[in-house]
């Protein structure tokens, strides 16, 4: 598979969300993510939003399923998402639910192993299931709660060769990255590269001199987009 660039629109607001999904398309942006705070406020009318302005374009409903596993798919693959999230602390149950739902809908599955007690062996569930990906996350709550009490944040890349070699399907690392860790994960055997928005261009790296987000976002694209997957 070749490298993948995601943008995940964590916000508020149609227009904003909108706004940010075209700049990034314009950029090289592969794939759109409808985030939570997305689906939260505005619930499918923004997955819609997202269809409407980019017909043909692969876009990501990051529902976190933790049950209702087949409606919760049926209705965002119906209003144009092609990719859904189903967590992998959720039933097993659930996740045949949403694999059901994705095969009957054509929309491809995404399992998220956040917060399991073994990261490998959630990857390897989720696969089992039948799910379409893996994505290797570890919380914001959890990143900073750990800081916050003084201990090393842990990060998706603790882990991502053992939960690349452990499973047969791609792998997404999300979860507290730099971006220069981001670019770097198809090294790690992970194509699916997310950058989150809106964006801070961190340190000194893909930062242009005026600040122009939708330039910096272009030559992380072309870094991702040169780069060969390695297994």
């Amino acid at each position: 598979m070749k490298p993948i660039v995601q943008i995940s629109l964590d916000l508020t607001n149609i227009d904003e969300a909108l706004e940010t999904a075209a700049l990034a398309m314009r950029a090289g942006v592969d794939w759109l993510e409808a985030g939570t705070p997305l689906i939260l406020a505005e619930g499918l009318h923004g997955v819609r939003a997202l269809r409407k302005a980019f017909p043909n374009t692969p876009i990501v409903a990051d529902l976190k399923t933790m049950d209702g596993g087949y409606l919760e798919a049926e209705m965002m693959a119906k209003a144009g998402a092609t990719h859904v999230v189903v967590m992998a602390r959720a039933h097993a149950e659930t996740i045949k639910c949403v694999v059901k739902a994705g095969a009957d809908f054509g929309c491809k599955v995404m399992g998220d192993n956040m917060v399991c007690p073994d990261m490998v062996e959630g990857a390897k569930f989720l696969e089992d299931l039948g799910c379409d990906y893996v994505i290797h996350h570890i919380g914001y709550d959890e990143r900073r709660g750990i800081a916050a009490a003084g201990h090393r944040m842990p990060s998706p890349m603790d882990q991502l060769r053992e939960v690349v070699r452990a499973v047969q399907i791609p792998v997404q690392a999300v979860g507290g990255l730099t971006l220069e860790q981001a670019i770097q994960c198809p090294q790690y055997g992970a194509p699916l590269v997310v950058l989150g928005a809106p964006l801070t261009i961190d340190a000194d790296a893909f930062k242009t001199a005026d600040g122009d987000l939708e330039s910096s976002l272009r030559m992380i694209c072309e870094a991702v987009h040169a780069q060969t997957v390695v297994r």
